[in-house]
């Protein structure tokens, strides 16, 4: 399956998204391999004593994820691309844990090549599954999703960016390993010698940043496919830091809580993630925001169900003015 081939229609309806899942599964095959990735040594050492003890324990959980987290393959019911109304990493899981033990079986089954243990022949296997992964959310991902989902979303801002002026090639530019968008709706997304896909016109397909050294795809045929990529800005310091002062003399211009909001704007964030920095109500942030766009030097971009805002060359210049 080395070129999907995609109708106007299907790329027209093509969109980045955060998936919390797809960041947890992630996490999981970084802490079955023990190796996260350039800049995630530290996270690795914080959270694999943990994960071994915890499959030390669940004899039925170590052989799971050794049948389903391979090389060069993820277990298909693991990683199926999020839905439109999925919000939360629990919205996404609950389709795991209701995926049916037999489409289950044959996907370890498919992988192994060899029939499986009999401790993976069990009707809960599913539930099991979803259980690992609630537990590898919740010691592991949740806490640092803040900081995650701002990278992940900044990353997505770029690549939009990149799209609305040199389209698909541009956006697509150095995503992954070995993939490339070839032009006349083909996007080659490795380089293996397999025969072409062609999407159903009806598809919907879409590209996930996550925390992942080369990243991977993935679909629920026919209708749902996804490319998931090493987002960009991960090596971040991941503390956070407080927004240096405003200049004196934009405070008294534009008042002390509209230059704190745009101090912060040096990289792309959301009224919710501001409102939490700053202490103020989103209703006081969203109407500081308002201003701070009208005298333009704010930027807004959607970037899946959330927008962000930064700051445009006059802000940058307000905050950080030029000798």
């Amino acid at each position: 399956m080395g070129i999907w081939r995609i109708g106007p229609d299907v790329l027209a309806r093509g969109r980045f998204a955060v998936s919390p899942l797809t960041q947890t599964v992630a996490a999981l095959n970084a802490l079955h391999q023990g190796h996260a990735g350039p800049g995630r040594e530290e996270w690795l050492r914080r959270h694999g004593p943990a994960y071994r003890e915890r499959l030390a324990g669940d004899r039925v959980a170590a052989l799971l994820v050794r049948a389903a987290l391979r090389p060069r393959w993820l277990a298909d019911f693991l990683v199926t691309p999020p839905h439109d109304d999925d919000r939360t990493f629990h919205d996404e899981v609950r389709r795991v844990r209701r995926t049916p033990a037999d489409v289950v079986t044959a996907d370890l089954t498919t992988a192994a090549g060899a029939p499986l243990p009999p401790e993976l022949r069990v009707p809960d296997l599913p539930d099991r599954a979803a259980v690992l992964l609630e537990w590898v959310w919740t010691e592991t991902v949740e806490p640092e999703w803040p900081r995650l989902r701002q990278v992940f979303e900044a990353d997505i801002l770029s690549r939009t960016g990149r799209l609305s002026t040199g389209g698909w090639t541009a956006a697509l530019a150095g995503l992954r390993p070995g993939l490339r968008w070839l032009g006349d709706g083909r996007l080659r997304i490795n380089a293996y010698d397999n025969p072409p896909r062609d999407l159903h016109p009806e598809a919907r397909l879409m590209f996930i940043p996550t925390v992942t050294t080369s990243g991977w795809v993935t679909w629920d045929i026919p209708h749902r496919y996804a490319v998931v990529y090493p987002a960009t800005g991960l090596l971040a310091d991941p503390t956070p830091h407080a927004a240096a002062d405003p200049p004196a003399a934009v405070s008294a211009l534009i008042g002390p809580v509209r230059a704190d909001i745009l101090a912060r704007l040096g990289e792309p964030r959301t009224t919710t993630q501001l409102a939490a920095l700053t202490g103020h109500s989103l209703g006081s942030v969203s109407g500081h925001l308002g201003i701070l766009l009208a005298a333009r030097l704010l930027h807004r971009r959607r970037s899946g169900r959330s927008v962000l805002y930064y700051r445009t060359s006059l802000g940058d210049d307000l905050i950080n003015p030029r000798a």
